[in-house]
């Protein structure tokens, strides 16, 4: 019996041509559902599109609480269920502008365009602090780790304008973006880029033998961090061995296990592996497990995602790229801990300690300085720079597992300055509140959990081009 081979590449000129005959077509509806926005997209297909469509969408922070999704042959159908972080209906006008334009390739340029016309910097991505200096590292994780790093980074005269880290299963990753501290440029040169990874390397030593550091000059635009965590965690192979969570009998979950569930199955009559995730619901969770199947070459042909408070529900029919099956048990059971390890990361715990203050040299060195003398661990940051004011949200833990004291926010503000709100961290986020809650405390809830984003960085920069912009619904 002949097996069906997905052969993924298009030449590049060829997949252009396509574009223009059939260009995609994006239709924004506010009509179809009560409590959301419908954004539905056809498009020729090619590799990619469909994390590349979800990123755009989790870049401004938009919740995506259902999808459907289509690509077998050469069309891409795909429905997206959308909100703010808020829960509302997007009505912003020129949001929705953008939005339809960044969905189609072929009119990226025009963005450009508009940006640059009303004295914006290029940015495709993510990275909203222009060129610098990316510093990525990957080690054992450990209280007073970034604190460590920081003082290093100070010490060596280099200016944290941007970092974020994540935790799992005792390890860390982290991209953090510098610049020299005596003139607010990238560090390139060499003998200097490769002094302060030697400093670094040995914090990193200190604390595990296997570690990995990495410096360079990227320019805006250029890599999409969150996805990047994900590929540094991924080769660093933070994925373990959890058999609660593999379904073997007498498992028990691990520390920081959340219930995350895979099965895999087999559709012979089409050749797919259907990919079923269980886990409980939270923001840019469709676009971490696209970013795990998109690294490990499986290519999505159609899939089903839908939320119902406290829980997500993500099912997939797909096709690795260089064969229609997966050939060893071993093999299943990699995509299925990659798949928990993908939706396990951005999962963190403890008190989230959200910061606005000056921005100035040593400010991160200060702050984790507080937490690693108190005994606190680091299990989350997401902290950035926007002119002279830093943003950014820290989550603790206590190592010995008790409650964070409340106390530490204090500490926090005399170091920091600015304003600190602190928020209990529940164990997800969810992007539809309770059942049990009204509309208005739901809306309540989720304001008082919302924070620092780079999605919001965006936002606020899209507000600069809403005057020139009309109505748009579809195109």
């Amino acid at each position: 019996m002949m097996e069906i081979i997905h052969q993924s590449h298009i030449d590049r000129e060829l997949e252009s041509l396509i574009e223009r005959i059939y260009p995609p077509r994006v239709c924004i509806d506010n009509d179809s559902c009560e409590d959301c926005t419908v954004v539905k997209v056809d498009s020729a297909n090619k590799d990619g599109i469909l994390l590349e469509m979800v990123q755009v969408l989790t870049d401004l922070d938009l919740v995506i609480s259902k999808s459907f999704i289509s690509s077998d042959g050469g069309w891409f159908m795909d429905v997206f269920h959308v909100t703010d972080s808020f829960g509302n209906k997007l009505i912003d006008e020129s949001l929705m502008l953008h939005i339809q334009k960044a969905l189609c390739a072929s009119r990226r340029g025009e963005i450009s365009r508009e940006k640059q016309a009303n004295g914006w910097k290029e940015q495709e991505n993510v990275d909203v602090w222009g060129k610098k200096t990316a510093v990525e590292l990957t080690g054992t994780d450990g209280p007073g780790l970034l604190s460590e790093i920081s003082a290093v980074l100070v010490e060596l005269s280099c200016n944290v304008t941007s970092a974020i880290a994540w935790t799992h299963n005792d390890r860390a990753a982290c991209i953090i973006h510098v610049e020299d501290a005596s003139t607010s440029e990238p560090i390139s040169d060499p003998i200097r880029l490769a002094h302060v990874e030697r400093h670094l390397e040995c914090v990193l030593e200190a604390h595990g033998e296997k570690r990995s550091v990495r410096l360079n000059t990227l320019s805006a635009g250029r890599t999409h961090t969150e996805r990047r965590l994900h590929q540094l965690m991924y080769a660093d192979r933070d994925y373990q061995r959890c058999r609660a969570c593999e379904g073997e009998s007498g498992g028990e979950h691990k520390k920081g296990c959340d219930g995350t569930h895979v099965w895999i199955g087999r559709c012979e009559e089409r050749g797919y592996w259907v990919v079923n995730v269980r886990s409980r619901d939270r923001p840019k969770l469709l676009f971490d497990t696209l970013c795990v199947l998109t690294d490990m070459n499986y290519v999505v042909f159609h899939a089903a995602i839908s939320s119902i408070a406290p829980m997500a529900h993500q099912e997939y029919f797909v096709r690795h790229k260089a064969s229609s099956t997966l050939l060893r048990e071993s093999e299943r059971q990699k995509l299925t801990l990659c798949l928990i390890a993908a939706v396990e990361r951005r999962v963190s715990h403890g008190l989230r300690i959200d910061i606005k203050t000056g921005n100035r040299v040593g400010l991160m060195w200060d702050v984790t300085r507080v937490f690693r003398e108190n005994g606190l661990w680091i299990s989350r940051v997401e902290i950035g720079t926007r002119g002279d004011k830093a943003e950014g949200s820290f989550y603790v833990t206590d190592s010995s597992g008790e409650e964070v004291n409340p106390k530490i926010v204090e500490l926090v503000r005399r170091e920091a300055g600015g304003s600190i709100v602190a928020v209990h961290k529940s164990p997800c986020r969810m992007s539809k509140a309770s059942s049990s809650n009204s509309p208005r405390e739901q809306k309540r809830g989720i304001e008082a959990a919302h924070g620092f984003s780079i999605g919001s960085m965006i936002w606020s920069q899209l507000e600069r081009l809403s005057g020139g912009f009309g109505s748009i619904r579809s195109s």
